[in-house]
């Protein structure tokens, strides 16, 4: 059975921005563990976390994420599709020892800086020779891209920069390359790479600062989310069926959505998730893998299957499973203007 959608309800604390205090948040469950952080200071920890523009990133989420998460309680935590790792890092902020995964690579290195990662930080040092002339004469980035996403000097940065980063190693270089995945998504209109040429300017800070600038702020804003948990935490890239199959206490799975009609799905080519005509049995299969451990999952109204079905195949490994619904908007694009289309979200909880 599916409860009211979630979002006028009360007791569920907001995700501040960078500048905001938690507001009135729930008490934790029974899971909760003794001190660990209470929900409020979970979700505005969390918040804090640098936004990247991920298609079906969870950051507006949080909050329910975060009372489900604490509910069940545990020790060892699966996020087995971590994407923009922000639920892998409220895992981590909950008290877990977690190990996000992802098949992409990029995913994981932010993961390895900010959730595996228990101290490191980029120094002023570190960012100024980032920033400042490069090590060697490297181009490839400025003539293979020339004239698609950035201006030449961003593209010259970017070669620059990476002359330092290649000589970096460990977490330093992890959470050098999450800076610069981030200010380069945030410098593109949209978010993604799906807009090219030059021509699309708004008006946005953000489109207009070059990517040196971006770089040492979004630095700065990785730098402020490093903290020790007390737990040992791994990150993993690698398809979710070749994950080891028990180990958790919690497995969060947020799959890649299988639109009904929409084709510009950008991994549908290499995930079975994103088919409608193979999604159904990849569910079943993620859910069996994972049976004996708690599992939440995020799905959208706006894919197949529906919540119903999903709800289904969880009830063949579980007995006790909750679907949660929450109201939720997507905006195809980053601006004030950009088109938006309500949904719902459905957190499906078993036990």
């Amino acid at each position: 059975m599916i409860r009211p959608p979630l979002a006028g309800r009360s007791g569920l604390p907001a995700v501040p921005g960078p500048e905001a205090a938690p507001g009135p948040g729930a008490v934790p469950g029974p899971g909760a563990m003794p001190g660990l952080p209470g929900l409020p200071e979970v979700v505005s920890r969390t918040g804090q976390f640098p936004r990247l523009r991920y298609m079906g990133s969870k950051y507006r989420l949080i909050p329910h994420l975060a009372r489900a998460f604490t509910e069940l309680g545990g020790a060892a935590a699966l996020d087995a599709f971590s994407g923009s790792g922000v639920v892998s890092y409220l895992l981590k902020t909950c008290g877990y020892q977690v190990t996000a995964n992802d098949f992409l690579t990029f995913p994981a290195i932010i993961a390895r800086a900010s959730v595996v990662n228990q101290a490191v930080t980029l120094s002023a040092g570190d960012i100024a020779t980032i920033c400042g002339p490069p090590a060697d004469d490297r181009d490839f980035i400025g003539r293979t891209f020339g004239g698609i996403y950035f201006t030449d000097a961003d593209l010259q940065f970017l070669d620059s920069a990476w002359s330092h980063i290649d000589r970096m190693e460990g977490h330093k270089q992890a959470l050098a390359i999450s800076a610069l995945v981030l200010s380069a998504a945030r410098r593109q209109p949209r978010g993604v790479f799906t807009v090219t040429g030059l021509r699309y300017d708004d008006g946005r800070r953000d489109l207009r600062l070059p990517l040196r600038d971006h770089f040492a702020e979004r630095a700065a804003e990785y730098n402020r989310v490093i903290f020790d948990s007390g737990q040992r935490c791994a990150a993993t890239s690698c398809d979710v069926f070749d994950l080891p199959r028990a180990g958790y206490d919690v497995v969060y799975l947020d799959p890649p959505y299988a639109p009904p009609r929409d084709d510009n799905c950008y991994i549908k080519r290499y995930t079975p998730f994103s088919y409608k005509h193979t999604v159904t049995a990849a569910l079943r299969r993620a859910i069996r893998q994972f049976a004996d451990s708690a599992l939440v999952l995020s799905y959208s109204s706006n894919a197949v299957p529906d919540a119903a079905t999903i709800e289904g195949l969880l009830r063949e490994v579980k007995r006790d499973v909750e679907v949660r619904a929450v109201d939720h908007t997507y905006a195809f694009g980053t601006h004030q203007a950009a088109r938006r289309r309500t949904a719902r979200e459905y957190l499906f909880i078993a036990r």
